[in-house]
């Protein structure tokens, strides 16, 4: 005899739900390019970087204490960026996308083994703040070739962070 199996009146709809669950979850795979456009730019600032620390060579007898000044602050501030495009590159693909699995790799960084979205932002917003730190040392330091008005607005903006 045969058995009568009670028919699933959901079962077409949890089907359906099971494929957009699986397309919104593959999505994420989508961030990879803009991922890999920021490993690009990293290039761009390490090209930055050595263009800057090559220039501040050649012409160190040619500069005075604050031209000299300026250019490292300058390097910093590539240095500091730098290190912001590697947190958001490895970070944000480690949150978002898939595991990097370095976890035994003897060149990990020590700020890896916690990475998690609470870590990231407060390491982001402290880059930041480091960033406008040495924006508003250079204005200083440049201070009479710019304007109050100019100067009055980078440290609200300083402060505002």
């Amino acid at each position: 005899m045969k058995e009568n199996k009670p028919v699933d009146p959901y079962a077409k709809y949890n089907e359906q739900s099971n494929i957009i669950a699986k397309i919104i979850f593959a999505s994420r795979w989508l961030q990879v390019p803009i991922y890999l456009g920021l490993i690009v730019t990293l290039a761009i600032y390490s090209y930055k970087f050595i263009k800057g620390l090559w220039e501040l060579v050649i012409n160190v007898n040619d500069m005075d204490s604050n031209t000299i000044m300026l250019g490292v602050l300058n390097l910093i501030d590539v240095v500091m960026i730098a290190n912001l495009l590697v947190m958001v590159t490895i970070g944000g693909y480690e949150i978002f996308v898939s595991k990097l699995r370095t976890r035994n790799h003897p060149d990990q960084p020590e700020w890896m083994s916690h990475v998690n979205a609470t870590v990231l932002k407060v390491k982001l917003s402290m880059s930041i703040i480091g960033i406008s730190s040495i924006h508003m040392l250079q204005t200083f330091v440049n201070a009479s070739n710019m304007p109050e008005k100019t100067m009055m607005w980078q440290l609200l903006l300083h402060l505002g962070f």
